[in-house]
């Protein structure tokens, strides 16, 4: 299911520099750091410069920013590479990375010093920050600010070829100390890095800063629209600076701003993400609670639900926080149109049906789509004298508004016929372990007004037919929905998972493989975990409950107990 592509002003923009002849075309780029997982965050940019080239009939570079070989791995660039084709986006041949163009980028350095525009500095980056001012008040030059162009030339060489210590100098570009701009104020150009980068190895030893590699590598691939989060609009005019004094041929790349994605519940925070799986707080970047683009995969999201959600939230000139309900409307919407509906206790209370024999059998057809049942058939249900509910659909002394099974009260179970409760037992605790129905083919009590009954539905499995798998009911990591991060094991939600060790599935889902995708009636939308171990039950994941269930910062768990997951 996807939804139609809205107009935003990225596109107003684009439309106004193809009508006026400055690009001939559109050529976006998805430009990630290879130092960590990819996030909802990052599922938006994909989505939007993907979606752009295709409905301009253009085409999109990946292209790894891989400046800082001290937190870049392979793993990183393995996993966003999956994550893209994932989502159902491809790069075709056209797959970069900043590092194929160290040679160029050093090049191009050493034309801004014999141009006057960069010197090499002896400052170290401590003194820098001191000498760099602030928002009210203009920097201080650089005691090497005047460094000749011969001079600097020089010393670059030797920055290149190792002869100095990390630190110890860098090269600059020569704009404006006292610009308002911060980002202008003789921004760093290359730093010493003594690290062994994960394509070039020891090759280099000097690298370039990302606002001076980022511009000129769109430059290199010819990029029309570079299109950047709101963080760079203050990094916009170096950009534009960095190519008007390379003297690069027109035309250049347009950058273009827009809003970040800020989801409640969660953080976008590389920093705070990489806390969480290095603390322990959770089970590893693809643990189903975090926005990484590995764990929504493995909780059970679509690419398709991800584009739709990523389509609904649109494209803002200003920050904003988006309700984690849109990101769960948006899997229901796209979930409830193919997958199959099946039923499966979670919290299993055992009934006995107290008026038929030990052999007793009731066959009904179930259609697996009950809304349109010549959709994908039925399956055969069977109704024995031992059958499991819910233990919440069963209260010993109900409460108000309580329309389900209780002492002397009536249920229908779903697709076949009703049961009447005559007794129950409880154990020393007070909890209930077996309810004791009779089976009517009809409802026997009465309204105030003496009209038969209508009975609320409740979800059943037989006992002896039905198969036993895991629930992992995931709901939000946080428990306020814009988490600093100041403090995160207090802000975490203790309730994020609950695994149901006992519950019960229906035969016609016996078997399921890992990554398929069922509605368990009346609990949400599960998948089987990928992760499943070999010859246990199988693992599912609920990816997202029917309805929004959170209320006053608690999760709904669908039932009392259950062993809730370590954080």
């Amino acid at each position: 299911m996807e939804e139609e592509r809205p107009n935003n002003f990225i596109r107003t923009f684009i439309d106004e520099d193809l009508a006026s002849g400055r690009y001939v075309g559109v050529a976006t780029r998805f430009p990630p750091e290879p130092n960590g997982y990819l996030h909802i965050g990052h599922a938006k940019s994909i989505c939007l410069n993907f979606g752009l080239a295709r409905d301009y009939s253009g085409h999109t570079n990946l292209r790894f920013d891989d400046t800082n070989p001290a937190k870049e791995e392979t793993e990183y660039v393995d996993s966003i590479q999956e994550d893209v084709r994932w989502l159902g986006f491809s790069w075709d041949d056209r797959l970069y990375y900043a590092s194929d163009y160290f040679g160029k980028l050093y090049e191009c350095a050493e034309r801004l010093i014999d141009t006057g525009w960069a010197y090499v500095c002896d400052l170290s980056p401590e003194e820098m920050r001191a000498h760099r001012g602030t928002l009210t008040e203009p920097g201080t030059d650089s005691p090497y600010r005047d460094r000749g162009a011969a001079e600097s030339l020089d010393l670059f060489r030797r920055m290149r070829a190792g002869e100095f210590p990390e630190g110890s100098r860098s090269l600059r570009a020569r704009i404006d100390m006292a610009s308002p701009n911060m980002n202008m104020r003789d921004p760093a150009v290359y730093r010493i890095k003594k690290a062994e980068h994960h394509r070039t190895g020891a090759e280099w030893c000097i690298y370039p800063m990302y606002d001076y590699a980022h511009c000129v590598s769109d430059a290199i691939e010819g990029i029309t629209h570079s299109i950047c989060t709101l963080e760079f609009e203050d990094h916009r005019p170096l950009y534009d600076w960095f190519l008007e004094k390379l003297d690069w041929p027109q035309p250049r790349p347009r950058q273009i701003e827009f809003a970040r994605l800020n989801l409640e519940y969660t953080m976008m925070s590389k920093r705070r993400l990489l806390q969480l799986v290095k603390e322990g707080l959770v089970e590893g970047w693809d643990d189903p609670r975090l926005p990484t683009i590995a764990a929504i995969r493995r909780r059970g999201f679509t690419p398709s639900s991800i584009r739709i959600f990523c389509e609904r939230i649109g494209v803002a000139k200003k920050d904003s926080w988006i309700e984690l309900e849109w990101l769960e409307k948006a899997a229901r919407d796209d979930l409830n149109q193919e997958v199959k509906r099946v039923m499966a206790v979670l919290d299993p209370v055992k009934v006995e049906l107290v008026n038929v024999p030990d052999d007793f059998r009731m066959t009904v057809e179930a259609p697996f789509f009950p809304d349109a049942p010549s959709r994908m058939g039925s399956r055969e249900l069977v109704l024995t004298r031992e059958l499991y509910i819910e233990r919440e659909d069963f209260m010993v002394s109900p409460v108000p508004g309580f329309r389900r099974l209780s002492p002397g009260r009536e249920a229908r179970l779903r697709w076949a016929t009703y049961v009447k409760c005559v007794s129950h037992e409880t154990d020393a605790e007070g909890r209930v372990t077996l309810v004791r129905c009779e089976l009517s083919d009809a409802p026997t009590t009465v309204d105030e007004k003496g009209r038969p009954a209508r009975p609320n539905i409740i979800h059943w499995v037989s006992a002896p037919l039905s198969v036993p798998c895991v629930a992992r009911v995931y709901d939000r990591l946080f428990k306020v929905p814009r988490p600093t991060g100041e403090d995160l094991a207090s802000e975490l939600n203790p309730a994020s998972l609950v695994v149901r060790d006992g519950a019960r599935l229906e035969p016609s889902a016996a078997g399921a493989r890992p990554w398929a995708r069922f509605q368990f009636e009346r609990l949400g939308y599960f998948m089987v975990d990928p992760k499943s171990p070999a010859g246990g039950p199988p693992v599912f994941n609920r990816i997202v409950a029917l309805k929004d269930g959170w209320k006053g910062g608690q999760a709904a768990q669908g039932g009392q107990g259950g062993r809730k997951g370590g954080m």
